[in-house]
C-alpha cells in the first residue's frame, strides 16, 4: 500500500458526499477499486460517474485496465500523484459555474433535447457530457461544441458503450471523433462497429401506429420488420 502525505489524507477524509467518499475509502483500504467492485459491492451502476465524483472533489485519479477472475478486461482506478492535488482542486472549483454556463449555452443553441435520442427533455434532467470521454481526451475546453446534452438513460448507454470500446485502452481522440456516441449528427462508426442508428420515439397519436407495428411484427421482431418496410419502400 502506498504511503500518502498527511495533507493528502486529510483532503481524502474531508470528502463527505456518500458516493465519492465510498470510492475513496475503498481505495484507501485496498489500494485500488475496479468497475466491477463499484457495481457489485456498492451498487453503483455507472462506475465512470462515481469516479468523476471523486475527481470533482479535487482528488487525482488514474484509470488503468486489469483482468477480472474470468479473464475479462475491466477498468480499475487508483489515486494519482498527491502533488497534483492543488492543480486538480483549482480545476474543480470553477467546474460547477462553467457547467451551468455551458448547459445554458447548449440549450440556447440546440434547445432542451438529448443529442443522442433527439427527443425533448426537461431541462432539469438534461446532463452535460464530454463529446469525447474525459478518460480519453482529458478536460475539455470551454468551447460549448466539445460538450453535449444527454438524458440520464442516454448517458448510461454512452458510458457502457465507451467502456466496452476497443479505444477505451488505446485512447485515440480522432477515433472518438468519428463515433456515433460523440457526434451522432455526423459519424462513421458506432464504438468501432460499422453500424448506423435511427432512434424512433412514438408519442401522441403515433402510439396507435406503434401498437399496430408490434402486433404485426411479433414473429420477425420489430427491428427486422421496420428494416424490411424501409428496404421495400426505398427499392
Amino acid at each position: 500500500m502506498p504511503q500518502y502525505p498527511e495533507h493528502f489524507i486529510n483532503k481524502l477524509k474531508a470528502v463527505s458526499k456518500k458516493r465519492p467518499a465510498t470510492i475513496i475509502n475503498h481505495i484507501l483500504a485496498h489500494g485500488c477499486i475496479t468497475s466491477k467492485e463499484i457495481k457489485d459491492i456498492y451498487g453503483y451502476d455507472h462506475p465512470p460517474r462515481a469516479i468523476r465524483d471523486v475527481r470533482e472533489q479535487g482528488i487525482p485519479i488514474i484509470t488503468y485496465r486489469v483482468k477480472d477472475n474470468q479473464g475479462k478486461v475491466i477498468a480499475a482506478y487508483r489515486f494519482g500523484d498527491p502533488s497534483e492535488i492543488e492543480n486538480t482542486i483549482s480545476k474543480s472549483h470553477g467546474r460547477t459555474l462553467l457547467s451551468k454556463a455551458i448547459k445554458n449555452a447548449l440549450i440556447e443553441k440546440f434547445g432542451a433535447k438529448c443529442f443522442i435520442y433527439q427527443e425533448d427533455v426537461d431541462e432539469s434532467l438534461l446532463q452535460i457530457d464530454h463529446r469525447i470521454p474525459y478518460e480519453i481526451v482529458g478536460e475539455a475546453s470551454e468551447n460549448v461544441d466539445t460538450y453535449m446534452l444527454v438524458s440520464p438513460s442516454a448517458n448510461r448507454a454512452k458510458s457502457w458503450a465507451c467502456e466496452h470500446c476497443e479505444n477505451w485502452s488505446k485512447k485515440d481522440p480522432d477515433f472518438c471523433s468519428g463515433c456515433f456516441w460523440a457526434y451522432p449528427e455526423n459519424y462513421s462508426h458506432v464504438a468501432g462497429k460499422q453500424e448506423r442508428r435511427i432512434m424512433l420515439v412514438f408519442s401522441g397519436d403515433e402510439i396507435e401506429d406503434y401498437k399496430k407495428l408490434i402486433a404485426q411484427s411479433w414473429k420477425a421482431g420489430a427491428e427486422n420488420f421496420i428494416k424490411s418496410l424501409i428496404h421495400n419502400a426505398i427499392n
